[in-house]
């Protein structure tokens, strides 16, 4: 069945928020890399730097990272949380951001300046559609797998259907238009408003949550990124 989420979703302003899709052109440099359903890109600038391309190369099994060919972890801005374990004051703790404890192996990789921006975005949409901090967590973690936290534009012969935008979004099953679904604003809210319409999703596994409202053809795959997004929304928060 296609859901309207536009329908029910609040008129959203996008000047604070908007940022520019990526496009085709930033997987071009990647030299036609066949991409998985959850496709991923670089940045549209001077070309993939190595982070994008470890991400890109995560996603789709071609390769594995730097840090995994060095047997190290990833250690980047916002991949790493609390040294001591303990949150800052006025963050919230990890018991809060992982309640149900982590699901299988980890993934991580390193974030960049529009990935960070992006992440922004998730965790104020979560603070405003009352999510909370475990809310903004799932959806961190869901762009994580879906996008990389880039805002993807169209990606031609590479695209899954039509998905679009930061959690690959589809008009044609009623997320909005492609310009909505490409608002990093718009699209945080519109997820959340999906996951707070999901009995008892604070209950749930994040890959579950996540699952329920993305219908993805890899529904085990969120969870590999909890860690992660627990890391980013504590130090975002």
């Amino acid at each position: 069945m296609k859901v309207d989420f536009t329908r029910w979703l609040p008129a959203i302003a996008k000047d604070s928020y908007r940022k520019t899709a990526l496009s085709v052109a930033g997987v071009a440099a990647l030299g036609g890399l066949a991409l998985a359903p959850t496709a991923t890109a670089a940045p549209v600038t001077t070309g993939p730097h190595q982070g994008a391309v470890s991400a890109i190369d995560l996603a789709t099994g071609k390769a594995a990272t730097r840090a995994q060919q060095d047997d190290q972890p990833v250690e980047s801005g916002l991949t790493t949380g609390s040294a001591t374990g303990k949150p800052p004051a006025g963050k919230p703790s990890r018991a809060q951001l992982i309640p149900h404890g982590i699901e299988g192996a980890q993934s991580r990789v390193p974030l960049d300046d529009a990935q960070l921006a992006n992440a922004r975005a998730i965790v104020d949409a979560a603070k405003k559609t009352g999510v909370g901090d475990r809310g903004a967590v799932i959806g961190v973690a869901t762009s994580l797998q879906e996008s990389k936290l880039y805002n993807l534009g169209h990606l031609g012969a590479y695209n899954d259907h039509d998905s679009q935008g930061l959690f690959q979004q589809r008009p044609s099953s009623g997320w909005g238009t492609p310009e909505q679904i490409t608002d990093p604003e718009y699209a945080a809210t519109a997820f959340f408003t999906a996951l707070k319409n999901v009995g008892g999703w604070q209950d749930l596994p994040l890959t579950t949550a996540a699952q329920t409202v993305q219908v993805s053809a890899f529904p085990y795959a969120y969870a590999q990124w909890e860690e992660q997004a627990a890391d980013i929304v504590q130090q975002l928060w």
